[in-house]
């Protein structure tokens, strides 16, 4: 009994200092937004027309494109809440800041369709 103890005892330890912890979305956040380049930017004032998306920014950071994306709860929540995106393409960034392919798109739609799939891992 005192061997198992100690052999799941050593298989939890090991499995904790071998398999790296994910990072904190807050951690996250902010080292996307204090590190990283600023490749473009879409404002509330353009995001008008949408119900859930407030503002959305892109950033290159250690030759990655990542989206700091700020989502509302509903038309009354005026503040939101930011969440990151990682490992976008550039393709994918371009169609959803331009809309070229997609005439008609809202942004959010666009959102939906080339961003949205990319949330980071993070807790």
């Amino acid at each position: 009994m005192k061997n198992l103890l100690f052999s799941l005892g050593f298989i939890l330890i090991a499995s904790t200092s071998v398999f790296p912890q994910s990072t904190s979305c807050a951690e996250l956040l902010n080292y996307v937004e204090s590190n990283g380049r600023s490749k473009g930017s879409v404002s509330s004032l353009s995001l008008y027309d949408s119900s859930w998306l407030s503002g959305v920014k892109a950033y290159t950071i250690e030759g990655n494109l990542a989206v700091v994306a700020t989502i509302t709860k509903n038309e009354y929540d005026i503040y939101g809440k930011k969440y990151v995106f990682c490992g976008i393409p550039s393709s994918n960034w371009d169609a959803f800041y331009y809309g070229t392919y997609d005439y008609g798109l809202s942004y959010g739609e666009r959102f939906h369709k080339y961003i949205m799939d990319y949330v980071c891992d993070c807790y």
